[in-house]
């Protein structure tokens, strides 16, 4: 798969390129994390990653200099999946060194969480009210071949959906950042747009008993009160996954994110994979669905239409 590229003068395809059933990826001409945009630029990214499309800024690294290239080792995580830091908080968690590295760590996530934000400020100022930052995340393992359950194996094609953490419908904002020392990109694989990986896999998936939120809740399996949105969202993230025949049909799709580059996507709507890569720095972010330029696309609002009842509230 090809990236898409466009200037203020030129505006992207919104279909993909190379197949009408997988989404596309489309390059921006984003060169730095703060300052402004033309309106051009914002109009057609909030668009298209509406659209279900990944925003690709292959010009815009996150930057490690001097006593900052020593996080790049894969025993900082410890074996892990991901070192976590929480900007509301300034906790971080995940990450196995002294003092004096959990201290330089935790002011590179801080700034690469401060500059996310700043990113989607001027990048997606529609959204600058509603949009709530969560935790920031260092991927530094290797993630192919890395030993996992089947429900945990991001190489396999999948929408995000949290177990223990509803949403209630808000969606999931993700900002990626290649920060490969030895210039190896990150190997993604992207699928069918939300509305065909819905219609494949919902009818499978059982609507939730009467009280099953409220006893998940006390039992303190889910962290707050999930919604019916959240079960069949989450249905749909296993179903894809345990699907093997499925995930074998899906050999298209495939992009290389390089190093020194950077991506945004909306990693509930865009089914989605990695399959290779290390050294990542990822941002999560939440946004209501009344908050989107057109919420509609959301997949709050598709399930909604295809189960034909509210999903929240």
């Amino acid at each position: 798969m090809t990236a898409t590229s466009f200037s203020s003068s030129s505006p992207p395809r919104t279909e993909p390129a190379s197949s009408p059933v997988l989404s596309d990826i489309v390059a921006l001409p984003v060169d730095s994390w703060a300052g402004p945009l033309p309106d051009a630029v914002q109009d057609k990214a909030t668009a298209c990653l509406e659209g279900g499309h990944v925003l690709f800024m292959p010009a815009l690294p996150f930057m490690l200099t001097g006593q900052e290239r020593e996080l790049l080792r894969p025993d900082l995580g410890g074996g892990g999946k991901n070192i976590s830091y929480d900007p509301r908080n300034q906790r971080l968690r995940g990450c196995e060194a002294d003092e004096a590295t959990l201290a330089l760590l935790q002011d590179v996530m801080a700034r690469y969480a401060q500059h996310s934000l700043e990113l989607l400020h001027r990048l997606l100022p529609h959204y600058r009210d509603g949009l709530r930052q969560a935790r920031t995340s260092y991927r530094t393992a290797e993630i192919a071949g890395r030993q996992t359950s089947w429900r945990k194996d991001d190489t396999r094609l999948h929408v995000d959906s949290f177990p223990s953490s509803p949403t209630g419908g808000e969606r999931i904002l993700r900002v990626f950042s290649n920060v490969n020392p030895s210039g190896a990109g990150r190997l993604w694989r992207v699928g069918q747009p939300f509305d065909a990986v819905a219609e494949r896999f919902l009818a499978r998936v059982g609507r939730p008993f009467a009280g099953k939120h409220r006893l998940m809740q006390a039992l303190h399996i889910t962290k707050s009160l999930r919604s019916d949105y959240d079960h069949y969202m989450l249905g749909l993230h296993d179903g894809m996954k345990a699907d093997l025949p499925y995930q074998a049909s899906m050999t298209d799709g495939l992009f290389e994110f390089p190093a020194g580059s950077t991506w945004i996507v909306y990693t509930d709507q865009v089914s989605h994979a990695a399959l290779k890569g290390q050294y990542v720095f990822e941002q999560t972010f939440h946004l209501p669905v009344e908050s989107m330029a057109r919420p509609a696309e959301s997949p709050l609002r598709t399930l909604e239409r295809l189960v034909a009842r509210p999903l929240v509230g």
